[in-house]
Parts: C-alpha cells; structure tokens; sequence
C-alpha cells in the first residue's frame, strides 16, 4: 500500500468523521430519537460498509432520506419498533444481494443520475439553513454576520489552500483553522453541542423489544421495504457517481450485502441505520481517499469523538461545517448539466429537470422511479416507430415486406399499419430476416395480420422467425416457413416460455 495513499485516506477519514457528527445528530432528530442513535448508526454502517463493500471510498452512514419515512413509524409505534424495522431493512437487502439484483442499478439512465445528482446537491444544500436557527427561529443581528462570516471563511479555505499546500486536506484544515479562531478570539457562535450531546460509551447489543407477532410484521414490513428500497437506491447511485470520478468499478452486489449486514448489526444496537452517504462520499473522494482504510479511520474516530473527545467535538463551531457541506454540495451538483440541456433532447432534459424537481419535493426513490419509467416509455416510444417494411415483388409475382426493426408491443399498430390485405396479390411474404419479435403483444400481432389475410382470401407466409415465436403463435403458425439453418434463435419475453 503507497504510503502517500494512505495517508490521504487517513487525513480524509478524520474529515469525513467531523462532518458525519451534526448530520447524524441532525437525522436522529427528525427521525425522533436521540442523537446517540444517529451516531451509533453513522459508527456501525460506515465501519462495516467500508470493511466489506463494494464501492472503497464511498462513505455510508445516517441518511435524512431514511429518516424521513422513519418519523411516522417512531411516532405511532415507538422506538423499538424502528430497531426491528431496521433489521428487517437489511435482512431484505441481503435478499436483494443474494438474488444478484445490483446489476440491473446499471439500467438507470444518465439523465436520471445527473437528476439523482443535482437533487441531493440541492436538498444538501437547503438542509444547512435549518443550522441558522436558533430554537426554531431564523439569526438575525450580529449572530447571522458572525455565522456567515465564518461559513464564508471556511469556503475561501477550503478553495485556496490547495494552491499554497496540498500536505492536508483543505476541508480538515479549514475545520481546523476556524474551530481554533472561534476559540482564541472568544466568538460567540453555534456549535456542534448545541444540537445535542454526543457524550456516551460502545454502543451496547439490544434485541428490539417488541411482541413476536403477526401483528409486528404487519406493522414494520411496509416501512422494512420502504428503507431497503431507498437505502439501495441511493447507495448504489452513489456507487454509480464514485465509478465515474475514479474511473474504477464497483461491485453492486457486495455493497448491497454489506449495507444489509450493516443495517442488521444496527439494529440489534439500538441505532437507526442508514445508507450511503453522498455529501461525505464527496468529501472523502475530492479529498483523494480511494481505499476502504478512508472509511474505517472514519468510523472509528466517530466513535473515538463519542467516547473520548465529546467535549472537544462539541466546541466545533458549525458555520465550519456549514461552509464544508456548501462546498461539498457545489462540487456535486452537475454544472455543466444546465449547459447540456440545450443540446441533448428534449425528453433527456425533460427526465434530468423532473428528477431533480421530485428529488427536491418528494424522496428519492419516487424521482429515480419516475426518471426510468419516463425513459422507458420513451424509448418504446421511439423504437415503436422504427419498425419499417421494404416492398418488393419477387420472381413469382408474389409480393415481399422486408421487415427491419423491434416488434413488441408498442409497434403493433405500426406494424399492421404497413400492410394492406385487400390489395394485395395472392401471395404475400413477411421476411422477419431483419426484424425481431420480442414479446407476446408482437405474437398476437402476427396472429392478427394473419387472420386479416385468411379473411381476404390470400396465402401468407412468414419467413424467418425464431424457435420461441413459433411456439407460441396460434392463427398463423401453418403459414411460418422453416428453415433450421437460416430462422433466427432468441427468446421471447412471455410467461408461457418460461
């Protein structure tokens, strides 16, 4: 292991470890439950995913997306019942990875990762506002200038530093910096301890206390698949977005395993869970970390700073961390996104903007759902309008459709449209050299024209089809021509072939 790249893990570990400390206290108190169970699950996801996952450098931990849909389940059940539905959480996301699921993450569209992208930056950046409030009422006065003033500092710091010295990161020595001028010069401003206490021992075992009952399980399941979906979702785009920056890849299925072994040592520890991180995987990565030791120096200084330091952590001013996770968000948020936007087409940026909007409104798993289902009916869309027929009359007068493009159930209609039986001579070829039959809907077509035929007195016959799709036709299987040498071999989606 290169000494300099370790070093750089371990340097970006401790910054990441200062900036995982208020959004796990922040998390833990919108999911309504004490800041330690925030800090104890951003302590066991980061320690265990970076350990065994499949993404090194990608940091996981406390997520507001998952503590969102916790608030409902806290509140009318308890506590207790998150602990077990944390750990059904991850039990259901070792199904996900044991069914080798992580693969089809690579289906999501680019427009919908720059959507996924730009969202969290923006829902990020508007999470640190809720910082310049005190008891729920917005700064004003010398309060808001002394916060702003420090927030700007820390972003110059962080921006020019690496140009006189690249020997620390520029995020840590800006945390730093800042924490000892507030410290020297007495300057009266927010700190880490005034989101709460984060003073406490090892995180202890805990079996949820809750009845073992049907009644249970109704209860935590739909909130179980809720938190797996979500947790996957935006870990592995998160793993997606790391791949791209380093150039390197990631094992989907594995991440996925170690977020569900995570998440059940979790919750047999009283904490809440999370997932990956995107704001501090940001960090860790513009930091130069690339080796799962970034990860674990994080984790383990987490629980260092609860057990040990919580009195030095608590004095850590947080417009410092405020101005670190400004940075953070504008180096995530895609940039040249907005400049693309007038060249790519028009539905591309329709998907990039819807997803960044509902990502923004509503959660992540409804935007990425959105963005592919869009995607999806636009490409069946424009497929459905390339299937095309080239006519021609052979040397025995009978007449030829060339077919050339997919046949599945959004070109039906175009493809009983390039057909005319009433005009047409005796005998008719339906040449499928070229084409594809690629569903049930597509048989049924076939079947149709078929019919359409027969109707008008003339003989079809249909050329070139593939093993599948003669099985499965009904009408027109005595006019498919076989030829075993030169029919095509492909599978048809439909459930009488599986």
């Amino acid at each position: 292991m290169h000494s300099t790249q370790l070093r750089a893990d371990v340097l970006s570990g401790i910054t990441v470890s200062l900036a995982l400390v208020p959004e796990a206290i922040a998390f833990a108190l919108v999911a309504h439950v004490s800041p330690l169970t925030g800090l104890y699950a951003a302590f066991i996801v980061c320690l265990l995913t970076s350990a065994l996952g499949g993404r090194p450098g990608m940091i996981s931990g406390a997520a507001g997306a998952l503590a969102v849909v916790m608030t409902s389940l806290v509140v009318t059940h308890g506590v207790e019942y998150l602990y077990a539905a944390v750990v059904l959480m991850g039990v259901l996301q070792l199904l996900f990875a044991a069914c080798k699921l992580g693969k089809f993450i690579r289906m999501v569209p680019h427009p919908v990762m720059l959507g996924f992208v730009n969202g969290l930056a923006i829902v990020i950046f508007i999470a640190q506002f809720g910082h310049f409030k005190v008891a729920g009422v917005w700064m004003s006065g010398a309060a808001l200038w002394t916060m702003l003033g420090l927030v700007a500092l820390t972003m110059a710091i962080i921006y020019l530093m690496p140009r006189l010295t690249k020997a620390v990161p520029s995020s840590l020595a800006a945390i730093l910096i800042v924490s000892g001028l507030v410290a020297a010069f007495g300057i009266d401003s927010k700190t880490v301890g005034d989101m709460g206490s984060i003073a406490g021992g090892l995180p202890t075992f805990h079996v949820p206390q809750v009845p073992l009952t049907l009644e249970t399980v109704y209860i935590v399941l739909p909130y179980a698949l809720i938190l797996a979906a979500i947790g996957l979702i935006e870990t592995l785009l998160t793993l997606n977005l790391v791949d791209a920056i380093t150039d390197t890849r990631g094992r989907p299925n594995r991440e996925s395993m170690a977020q569900g072994i995570a998440n059940v040592v979790s919750g047999f520890f009283a904490s809440m869970g999370g997932c990956a991180m995107i704001g501090q995987s940001m960090i860790n990565i513009n930091n130069g970390a690339r080796l799962r030791v970034s990860g674990i120096v994080a984790a383990v200084f987490l629980l260092g700073f609860i057990v040990l330091l919580s009195r030095w952590i608590e004095m850590i001013p947080l417009a410092a961390l405020v101005g670190l996770m400004f940075v953070v968000c504008e180096k995530t948020f895609a940039w040249g996104s907005l400049q693309t936007l007038r060249k790519i087409p028009r539905q591309d940026a329709v998907i990039v903007v819807g997803v960044t909007i509902i990502t923004v409104l509503t959660d992540l798993a409804i935007a990425v759902l959105a963005g592919v289902v869009f995607a999806a009916l636009v490409f069946a869309w424009q497929h459905a309008k390339e299937i095309q027929a080239r006519v021609h009359t052979d040397a025995r007068g009978w007449k030829v459709y060339a077919l050339k493009g997919s046949l599945f159930f959004a070109s039906t209609s175009s493809f009983a449209a390039l057909f005319d039986p009433k005009n047409d001579p005796e005998h008719v070829v339906i040449e499928f050299r070229d084409a594809k039959v690629v569903d049930h809907s597509a048989v049924e077509a076939i079947d149709a024209l078929a019919v359409r035929y027969q109707q008008a007195g003339k003989t079809l016959h249909l050329r070139h089809l593939s093993p599948d799709c003669l099985e499965i036709l009904d009408k027109a299987k005595s006019m498919v021509e076989i030829n075993e040498f030169e029919d095509p071999h492909y599978r048809i989606a439909d459930n009488r072939l599986a």
